[in-house]
């Protein structure tokens, strides 16, 4: 007889608690999300025919090295967090001046 197919039943074999699986997928999601801002930079470089840094780059950043700074916090892996939290302020650093500089630059004129 086959077994039922739930999610407890496909995780069985990692015996993983709920709080694990949660921490491990926002780890994924911050991992694939950290990956996306080199093909969205890609993209829009391509788009504009030259080299082009996106803001979304930024935000995709802070978010993928957020998330996964709390799966690096949960598994209490030091080389991990001290990695990766340190490039936070400076992403965020990053759209400061990107922001500051836009508001500085005077209005088009008709």
């Amino acid at each position: 007889m086959l077994a039922k197919l739930t999610i407890e039943n496909l995780l069985q074999p990692w015996n993983l608690t709920w709080i694990e699986i949660t921490i491990l997928s926002l780890g994924f999601l911050g991992e694939v999300m950290f990956g996306l801002r080199f093909i969205y930079q890609w993209l829009v470089s391509e788009k504009h025919k030259k080299s082009v840094v996106p803001v979304g780059f930024w935000y995709l950043s802070i978010c993928g090295a957020a998330l996964i700074l709390i799966y690096a916090i949960y598994q209490r892996d030091p080389i991990f967090i001290l990695g990766i939290a340190p490039t936070i302020p400076i992403y965020l650093r990053n759209l400061h001046l990107i922001y500051k500089h836009r508001n500085q630059q005077p209005a088009a004129q008709p």
